[in-house]
Formats: structure tokens, sequence, C-alpha cells
């Protein structure tokens, strides 16, 4: 039996092997990944491979994970996204709530990583109001310059500006790569999830231009996931999503403002007032 484990083993290192030497540019990494059972393992190494760009060997015992990837293609946290959108944390990534919960009873981990509810505070007679509140803003406040920076691209697109836009898009991805995930709530940790590659990308797109007719092509998907970010991160003051019927080419396009007037990014002085605010979100 020992030299049929031997030879199982030896096996599985070879096929390892041959599938790392596929990959081109290769990169290896060891990261720990939360999980129990050979199911567990199936389902984190089908949600991190990627056929001649990245290969995941996770081993049950230690949650410790191999990851061979191309470094020109893909990084590990890229890869660790996937897994996690699979239901599975890191020390980098949580799982959304919802697909966590739909794993088999057997592959429900300890979430040692999950943020814990806090208790509300106490009633005293003395004041901590303000070291409460600004333990609060901290936490409120990981998206703000997100919003901002976005707010800042919308301006710039109403003046039909080129430069300017893409110089506050370029911001805008400076306050995307700096978002501390574990610092977020998990209602914003699960949007986020979802929709931050799709926010770069955008953003890099509206950077890398002058372009106001392309830069407002991608202005709308970005708006799109802002909203869906935005709707579920407190807000200080009301923010309106507002739509305008002639853009997108008579097919409509949505965006986020501060104030309730209408200024449209997508036309300009030439139709600045055309559209209404469809929802205010508080």
């Amino acid at each position: 039996m020992k030299s049929l484990k031997y030879v199982m083993t030896a096996l599985v290192m070879l096929s390892f092997g041959v599938s790392n030497a596929q990959i081109k540019n290769a990169k290896t990494e060891t990261v720990k990944i939360y999980g129990n059972c050979g199911m567990c393992e199936s389902t984190i190494e089908k949600a991190g491979n990627i056929k001649k760009t990245a290969i995941v060997d996770w081993n049950k015992d230690t949650k410790m994970a191999t990851i061979t990837y191309d470094a020109k293609k893909t990084n590990q946290d890229e890869i660790l996204k996937r897994i996690a959108l699979a239901g599975y944390d890191s020390d980098k990534f949580l799982a959304p709530d919802d697909v966590y919960a739909k794993l088999p009873e057997c592959c429900l981990y300890e979430r040692v990583n999950k943020p814990v509810a806090k208790a509300e505070p106490k009633t005293e007679t003395h004041d901590h109001s303000s070291h409460t509140a600004s333990t609060e803003m901290q936490e409120v406040n990981q998206l703000t310059s997100v919003f901002e920076n976005y707010f800042s691209v919308k301006d710039a697109l109403v003046k039909s500006d080129g430069n300017t836009t893409s110089t506050k898009a370029k911001d805008l991805l400076t306050a995307l790569v700096a978002v501390q995930m574990n610092k977020l709530s998990n209602e914003e940790h699960t949007v986020w999830m979802k929709v931050m590659k799709d926010l770069a990308f955008d953003a890099e797109h509206i950077a890398e231009t002058k372009d106001v007719a392309h830069q407002r092509d991608h202005f709308m998907s970005l708006s799109k996931n802002m909203y869906e970010l935005i709707k579920v991160s407190k807000q200080e003051t009301p923010v309106y999503y507002q739509h305008c019927p002639m853009a997108n080419k008579g097919k409509g396009a949505n965006w986020l403002s501060k104030e309730n007037a209408i200024k449209n990014p997508y036309y300009g002085s030439q139709m600045l007032t055309c559209g209404s605010t469809v929802e205010t979100i508080k």
C-alpha cells in the first residue's frame, strides 16, 4: 500500500509539473485559502485555474495553496478574487455571504477573517461621542475617495473637458487601488467584489484618452457599477441618480450627482439640463 501511495503522489507531482511547464512567464506563490474537505479542494482549484494561465494546487490539511500563473496575464489578487466569488475566503479577500451560505454543509469552514458585527455602544454618563464618531467615520469613509473622484470625472464631462476628465479618471484609479477591502462593511464587500474589476477597467479607459465621446461611452458603465456600490454605502448627504433619455443613441443612460439640479455629463452645454432625477440615495 505504501508503494502505491508513493506512486500516486509521484503522478500528481508529475502532472502538476507538466501543467506548470505550459505556463509562460510563470510565477509561483503560496497563500492560505480557507476550506474543509476534498469537495472544497475541487471547487477552489476549479475557480482559480485558467488554461495555460493559472494553476491552483490546494492542500485541505494545511489550507495552503500553491498558485502558479502567467505574470503577464494575471496576478495573485485576480485569482483569489475568483476563488472568493466561489465561496472561499483567503487572507486578502472574503467570499460574499450569500455564496458562502450556499456551500454544502461539509464545506462550511470557520470564517476566521470575517468581520464580527459590533455590539451596540453602552449608554454611559460621560461623553465618548467624539471618539465613537471618529471611529465610525473611518469605516464609513473607506469609499469616500472613490465616490468623490467619480463626481470629479462627472463634473469634467459636464464641461466636455477631455483633458481634465482624463486627469480625474487617473485619480479615480488611484482611489480604487487604495481601497482596503477588510475595512468595508459586509454589504460593501459583496458588491465591491462584483464591480471592482469593471470600475477599474472603465476608469483606465477614460484616463487613457482625451476623446470626450469615448470617455462618455465608458462613463455609462462606470456609472452603472458605481450606482451598485453607492447604494450599499452610507452617505452623509443625499446622492441623486439621474437619467438622460437621449444618451446612448436614444437608449438612455444614467449617472450619479451630489446635486439634484440636472447637469448632463453626456451632452454638456449642448443639452445641459436634459434629464431627470430617478432616485435619491440617502
